[in-house]
């Protein structure tokens, strides 16, 4: 069997950002706005009146302070709470595809690489922009990258399954050197106005390089990844049903389940327990115990979450510096968390030490990496 290594990892985070008090001024404006021009009906009896949130609750929920956007002005607008991206012409590049180059130049830089190097382009996120032409083979030919190219959606583990789509290729033969890309604009997906949630998405775009390892010998700060584990399980509880077939029935146009919409206490009750277990077997399938882990690079949902994956997982509470957490200035960014976490802390660890980059969501689905430092 080939060995695996990721040589190189990319990041591109939006210029904008919105702190909780600038969305929270700008949900109750909105929420002031409709109990006033509701108020015959409420106090009728015929509607409920919203309720106003506030920072302090948004950061106790969640662990989440800001996130970044790719349009802040229009999310802030009361009157419109969603982004302005004006659409393009065909003739010019997609955000996603922007978003994915930027990140992309860096992990190739970081890997040594050229883009021509790459002979596979795997494009893995929750919300691609568009059914086709795939915004992979946009980012293949914008980088001027060879081979083939493909996008893929598992929800929030994208990132964790594309891994394993780009190792299982090289694996295979079909590929020698992988570009796996998260382009996620989870801000256009969200619905603003809905107070158990209005808050909880970011938006960025992560990218990795994966190569055989003959091809990376003598490379600096590379990881190898030596086992996998990727699990679904059909759930209600988080759901977006935008698609294709929605103009075919006029009566659910408009409707908030073509935003996000998700029962957040059962999937708290349900998935961690699931995704804990999943990495505990892959430990144990790997003969490796958990205290022999140096780092755990976790889906960036939610705090709590986090914090009770790595109890189960450890026997214990984590360190900061174990469990590193970026969902306080990024919040969940999808299928991007868990490798902005590993982006951004694994580079005080030593050759030898062992981690795990696992993320999970809507599906349900979890996908769980181990990985050793090389050199």
């Amino acid at each position: 069997m080939k060995r695996v290594l990721i040589t190189g990892t990319g990041l591109f985070t939006p210029k904008q950002s919105i702190s909780n008090e600038e969305l929270v001024a700008s949900f109750n404006t909105w929420v002031t706005n409709y109990n006033q021009e509701h108020a015959a009906a409420i106090e009728a009896g015929d509607l409920e009146a919203k309720t106003p949130s506030s920072a302090e609750f948004i950061e106790k929920a969640s662990g989440i302070k800001s996130r970044f956007v790719m349009d802040r002005d229009g999310v802030l607008n009361p009157d419109r709470m969603k982004p302005y991206l004006p659409e393009r012409s065909n003739d010019e590049p997609s955000i996603q595809a922007e978003m994915a180059v930027t990140a992309a130049k860096e992990a190739l830089e970081k890997a040594g690489l050229q883009a021509a190097d790459i002979d596979l382009v795997i494009l893995a996120c929750s919300n691609p922009q568009r059914a086709y032409p795939a915004v992979a083979v946009e980012v293949q030919q914008l980088l001027g990258a060879g081979g083939y190219a493909y996008d893929m959606n598992v929800a929030c583990s994208s990132a964790t399954f594309g891994i394993q789509a780009g190792y299982s290729a090289i694996q295979a033969g079909q590929a020698k050197r992988v570009l796996m890309v998260n382009p996620e604009i989870c801000s256009a997906h969200l619905n603003f106005r809905d107070r158990d949630s209005h808050f909880i998405f970011g938006d960025a775009c992560t990218a990795v390089i994966l190569e055989a390892a003959e091809l990376a010998e003598g490379k600096k700060h590379t990881f190898e990844v030596f086992a996998s584990k990727l699990i679904t399980q059909f759930s209600n509880n988080i759901r977006n049903n935008a698609g294709f077939l929605n103009r075919c029935d006029e009566a659910g146009l408009g409707k908030l389940d073509k935003l996000f919409v998700q029962e957040g206490r059962k999937v708290f009750k349900e998935v961690c327990p699931m995704v804990a277990a999943m990495i505990s077997e892959t430990l144990q399938l790997n003969n490796i115990a958990a205290e022999d882990l140096s780092r755990l690079w976790l889906h960036q949902a939610n705090l709590s979450m986090n914090q009770l994956i790595s109890r189960r997982v450890l026997g214990r509470e984590a360190t900061a510096e174990e469990a590193p957490v970026i969902l306080d200035r990024y919040a969940n960014t999808s299928s991007a968390g868990s490798i902005i976490a590993f982006h951004l802390h694994n580079h005080d660890l030593k050759a030898g030490d062992l981690g795990v980059i696992c993320s999970f969501g809507a599906g349900y689905s979890a996908g769980c990496l181990l990985v050793r430092k090389v050199a």
